[in-house]
């Protein structure tokens, strides 16, 4: 699912079947707030996996402005995702949250795929 124009890189995507991928209420919140502070209203999140970690694989999470090549767009409780197609395979199905504890917050991913994870939480194996 990808739109193209002569070598350009695609402004838009389809935005992909919900449930895919969700956005807890509380991390779309933060999501929203970050986007805001810097500027970026009308940009999203991008969810990727790459090679590394404890485990085989780690998770990342960045903002970003608009679609690449190949990517697929979601949405969740207002959040636009930007995944690329080998990621969408590793998390499909999963859940980004936004915990927030008393020795500091940050985003986790609830992943159905995982098989195994490390103690950082941020690094798994399927």
């Amino acid at each position: 699912m990808q739109t193209e124009t002569q070598g350009a890189t695609p402004t838009q995507a389809p935005v992909g079947a919900p449930g895919i991928i969700n956005v807890t209420t509380s991390a779309a919140a933060k999501i929203q707030e970050l986007l805001a502070e810097e500027g970026k209203n009308d940009s999203g999140l991008r969810v990727f996996v790459q090679g590394g970690g404890c485990s085989g694989f780690q998770y990342g999470l960045m903002i970003e402005e608009g679609v690449g090549v190949g990517d697929q767009l979601f949405e969740s409780n207002g959040v636009k995702l930007y995944i690329d197609p080998v990621s969408l395979s590793y998390v499909k199905g999963a859940e980004v949250d936004f915990v927030d504890t008393i020795t500091g917050g940050g985003f986790t991913i609830k992943n159905p795929n995982a098989t195994s994870t490390c103690g950082c939480g941020s690094s798994f194996n399927v």
